[in-house]
């Protein structure tokens, strides 16, 4: 309500100035509710944005990714040599903003997982799929790792990860949209250990963090890569703060050119609750799914598919015969109710 009141168009800094410091600051407090390096804030030497979405966020590192390839590589006329590389737990909306931004499909590599590594990425994997596009002429772009997948809750490994993306100068970026929120816990934190071998990583608020619709945190260690890639410069916008470079126009740091007052709910989140209670939240979810993984796992109807590690826990019915369809049936009576 009070987002929509006040109307705020802050696309660029002279705007709105309390739109936009309230964003930066509220970044900084989220980041270092995450304890992420000083490399990610804009306290220390990077920064960050709200977006609307995941796929928003993707579509921005993405691009960013992309222009600073195809400069060291000599334009254009490169970029169907560009490669994506996740892994088949990832969520789909990579696909689509790799897409967006003009790598080939037949460039997106989706890299199996199984149940002996809990549904992570191997980093032997992604190193033989690497290997074997450089054979061919491609040139390895980007690398998505998640903390916490939609399928199954599977946590990649960012220090194993983040070796083979240093050594082979690939993009990192770490999607924690759903799992990011629990890592505010000391407990749940350390599956963003060595999160500074990123170079993005994004997370939703909206998801899990008791914020309304639309809210995504994305933080970059070098803004000037995604302003350089985003920003515009007409005529009717140019002013002395953002001629000076002091200031933050978000303009340059998102899709669209306009944006809503997205920090307001943000701040209203944290001032009203507290990290207390925000971690109180979050580990009252994870305590449910705790006690409901233990109750699953009592009843010899029902199987526990993949270990739990934060509110999300899979099962599925055991079949007596072999019905294939049985667990979709169980979805659709349960989507009835």
């Amino acid at each position: 309500m009070l987002c929509s009141g006040f109307n705020v168009v802050g696309f660029n800094w002279i705007s709105s100035p309390a739109a936009t410091e309230l964003e930066s600051i509220v970044l900084d407090w989220m980041g270092k509710m995450l304890k992420l390096p000083s490399s990610f804030l804009f306290s220390g030497t990077g920064g960050g944005v709200l977006h609307g979405s995941t796929c928003e966020a993707a579509v921005c590192v993405l691009a960013a990714a992309r222009d600073k390839a195809l400069k060291e590589l000599g334009g254009w006329k490169n970029i169907t040599k560009l490669v994506v590389y996740a892994s088949d737990q990832t969520h789909f909306t990579f696909q689509k903003a790799a897409k967006l931004v003009g790598i080939p499909p037949s460039n997106f590599r989706l890299i199996e997982t199984s149940f002996s590594t809990g549904f992570s990425l191997s980093p032997e994997n992604l190193r033989f799929a690497i290997e074997d596009d450089i054979k061919s002429g491609l040139v390895p772009l980007f690398l998505c790792a998640t903390i916490g997948t939609t399928p199954s809750g599977a946590v990649d490994s960012i220090a194993e990860l983040g070796k083979v993306a240093m050594e082979f100068k690939l993009w990192l970026h770490i999607d924690a949209a759903y799992a990011g929120s629990g890592c505010i816990c000391p407990e749940v934190r350390h599956y963003l250990d060595e999160v500074e071998l990123a170079n993005s990583i994004s997370m939703n608020p909206h998801k899990w963090f008791l914020t309304n619709m639309d809210c995504c945190c994305l933080w970059i260690k070098e803004p000037k890569l995604l302003v350089d890639s985003l920003s515009t410069d007409p005529e009717i916008l140019r002013n002395n703060a953002s001629k000076s470079k002091a200031v933050v126009d978000y303009k340059d740091w998102q899709i669209a050119l306009s944006r809503r007052f997205k920090a307001l709910k943000l701040w209203v989140v944290i001032r009203q609750h507290g990290l207390a209670n925000l971690m109180y939240h979050i580990r009252s979810d994870i305590a449910m799914a705790k006690r409901f993984e233990a109750l699953v796992g009592e009843d010899e109807r029902f199987e526990i598919v993949v270990p739990r590690k934060f509110a999300l826990v899979c099962f599925r019915l055991k079949p007596k015969v072999e019905e294939e369809d049985l667990n979709r049936k169980l979805v659709e009576a349960i989507m009835q109710c």
